[in-house]
């Protein structure tokens, strides 16, 4: 499986961190953001193939950031699978109205993490 760029948005520095170990031991590059506007100021430059977005943060929450997200021309078909503690149906569907393509409830494994980068990165790009 080819490296991919992932970006990581949690305001959890322990899911922030143990997601990007997992990554990396994957072999993809990984850039972290702890809340919406961190991640919206980092997104240009670092031009992720996807995108892992908690929902509860302070500020800005993952509904609202992936929303932003994809509202954007250029990341419009960046696939973003949101990560909560809360495994509702509610949640699942809120987060598929607002455009994210999964989602992984927390804590995640490092298979479940790199099954999505799997899953998901490969559909970057227009490359379905």
């Amino acid at each position: 499986m080819e490296s991919k760029k992932v970006l990581v948005i949690d305001d959890s520095n322990t899911i922030r961190r143990s997601a990007e170990i997992f990554l990396k031991q994957g072999g993809h590059e990984v850039m972290l953001a702890e809340d919406g506007f961190d991640a919206l100021a980092k997104i240009n430059d670092a031009e992720p193939d996807l995108i892992f977005c908690d929902i509860l943060m302070p500020r800005l929450d993952g509904y609202q950031t992936c929303a932003i997200i994809k509202r954007n021309e250029k990341f419009a078909t960046t696939p973003v699978v949101m990560l909560s503690s809360k495994d509702g149906v509610f949640d699942k569907a809120r987060g598929r109205m607002v455009g994210s393509q999964d989602y992984l409830t927390k804590p995640f494994t490092k298979d479940q993490l790199l099954q999505a980068v799997q899953q998901y990165g490969a559909t970057e790009k227009g490359v379905a």
